[in-house]
């Protein structure tokens, strides 16, 4: 673990731009890349399901960039980014509220994920000395850093009471593009988006909205990426589409239990992998 103060080399720019930039910060891992934009997720706890199906298949298609999730290792949608960052190949680095040692990181729900972080070549970044235990007032404070951090934040989802809608007004203090995921009339996880949609945010439904708004060119067409970026499991399916079968032939064929084999034809159609006519599936 690093200690990096303020007036070191390793101290983030970014960060000095911001009100009260932390004093020293402590870093497990590895920072964003040089190059990578970075993108902070942010959204409720008790993430909705519509809010885990939009916030995975949106970061799958993001895969291939060079792109940074970063998010706060909370439960709901900040767990919800980091996984699906991972699985996508994506560097994903959290900020949580806690020290970064073991016995003190916090949620202790998540501590096995941010051990898959590090491993997968992540990191973690805390204001607090390792073995300081987070207290409430020390999530909003975090998410300055979180925010601070990033070239732009996506909000999944955020109720009226959420305190997603702080991080979402720091964007526009700190002058960070807010990206908004639309929610049906009525839906209560909608109110942040909707209400930040209606003031200037940016409407977001599908990754290349992503990439327009970080100013990414994207490639002509998902299919042709990389198939090393790509889970075994994807990758199985997706080698096994040399020639078109039927959703059956591919549950059959592919040694994957169904739900798990129709959750990744779902994200490869998404991505723009693969798709479905006329009852077969083949590559995009």
């Amino acid at each position: 673990m690093e200690r990096i103060g303020r007036d070191s080399t390793a101290y983030p720019e970014a960060l000095k731009e911001i009100p009260e930039p932390p004093h020293e910060l402590w870093l497990a891992g590895t920072f964003p890349p040089p190059g990578h934009t970075r993108l902070a997720v942010v959204g409720s706890r008790a993430l909705s399901p519509y809010g885990k199906e939009v916030c995975e298949s949106l970061i799958a298609g993001l895969a291939g960039y060079p792109i940074s999730i970063i998010s706060g290792l909370a439960l709901g949608a900040d767990g919800c980014a980091h996984r699906a960052a991972m699985r996508a190949g994506l560097h994903t680095f959290a900020v949580p509220g806690s020290g970064l040692a073991h016995t003190a990181l916090y949620p202790r729900a998540h501590v096995g994920l941010a051990k898959e972080i590090l491993e997968s070549g992540g990191g973690l970044l805390s204001e607090h000395e390792p073995n300081y235990r987070a207290r409430a007032y020390d999530f909003p404070s975090r998410n300055r850093i979180m925010v601070g951090l990033a070239d732009a934040v996506l909000m999944v989802e955020a109720g009226e009471r959420s305190g997603t809608l702080i991080t979402a007004r720091l964007a526009g203090e700190y002058n960070r593009q807010l990206l908004c995921i639309p929610h049906r009339i009525g839906d209560v996880h909608g109110y942040g988006s909707h209400f930040f949609l209606r003031f200037g945010a940016t409407l977001v439904s599908e990754p290349q909205h992503i990439l327009e708004a970080l100013s990414i060119e994207p490639r002509e067409s998902a299919a042709e990426r990389n198939i090393d970026t790509l889970s075994p499991p994807e990758r199985a399916i997706v080698s096994l589409l040399s020639e078109p079968r039927t959703r059956d032939e591919l549950l059959r064929s592919c040694g994957l239990p169904a739900h798990e084999a129709l959750a990744i034809l779902g994200t490869l159609e998404l991505a723009g992998i693969l798709k479905e006519a006329f009852g077969t599936w083949r590559r995009a």
